[in-house]
């Protein structure tokens, strides 16, 4: 059975960042991708940033999940990042009021998860509060891409968490809700949450009722082409120099082989 994707995300000339980022993986995985450029520059900077852009989608998704309801429709309402916003203010509404009624899967920072229910993040708690309300805004799968909690393995690691609802064969209803921790690198890449979110569309298409399973493929995906991206930068930049963002470009079809079968670097905790 094909599988096809409509891809509507900024496109870059140079590097792996939105369409660009999405696009090649979701192809090895055996997805048809169709792209929609929402904006495009020569350098990233940004998302989309138009109101009427954004309720546009949310009419194209309407109309789609009209003709098959089977469709899924994954949101990364990005928006901003560590407390600041990089997008217009008068966006967040359309996408709290909304984008995220017609999403399925919701991927979020910590500010934007904020940001779309007012509510602070202070615990582990206060997370998964938070996810709750977005559930109840919408999507039945939510993850928190990065939070600022402190992992029990220390500050080298970067803590996401992640709901999902599931109905059983029986009707009956179910939570399952995880907690993943990432090693941390020091060094600034583009791209990274276009491709999670491109690989959380595809491991919870294979995936469709197990979080956990497809959160750990996700970041373990992430984890291969950051650590072979991070090696040949160090490479090209020299003993002692850090590396350029040129150098830091996505090693995306070097990785190919991780991004089929990834193998399994990070373990996702059920709570």
């Amino acid at each position: 059975m094909e599988c096809r994707v409509l891809s509507i995300q900024s496109h870059v000339v140079r590097g792996y960042v939105g369409n660009k980022s999405a696009t090649f993986p979701l192809q090895v995985l055996g997805f048809e991708v169709d792209s929609i450029n929402s904006v495009q520059f020569s350098n990233h900077t940004g998302y989309t940033r138009d109101t009427s852009f954004l309720e546009t989608v949310v009419d194209i998704v309407q109309e789609l999940k009209r003709l098959n309801p089977k469709l899924v429709y994954v949101c990364d309402p990005v928006m901003g990042d560590q407390g600041s916003m990089y997008v217009p203010e008068n966006i967040l509404p359309v996408y709290r009021d909304k984008v995220v009624a017609v999403a399925d899967i919701l991927t979020p920072n910590q500010f934007e998860a904020e940001l779309l229910t007012g509510r602070t993040i202070s615990t582990e708690k206060d997370a998964l509060d938070v996810m709750e309300l977005l559930h109840q805004m919408g999507p039945d799968t939510v993850v928190l891409t990065s939070t600022d909690l402190t992992s029990p393995h220390g500050d080298q690691f970067l803590v996401a968490l992640g709901s999902q609802k599931m109905v059983r064969t029986d009707g009956s209803k179910s939570t399952q809700k995880i907690r993943i921790e990432m090693p941390k690198v020091d060094a600034v890449f583009v791209g990274t949450g276009d491709l999670f979110t491109a690989m959380l569309l595809a491991w919870n298409h294979h995936h469709p009722n197990d979080l956990k399973s497809a959160c750990e493929k996700t970041v373990s995906v992430l984890h291969h082409v950051i650590k072979r991206t991070i090696t040949y930068a160090n490479e090209m930049a020299g003993p002692g120099k850090r590396p350029n963002p040129a150098q830091l470009e996505l090693r995306m079809v070097q990785s190919k082989k991780d991004i089929e079968d990834p193998d399994i670097v990070v373990e996702a905790t059920i709570l």
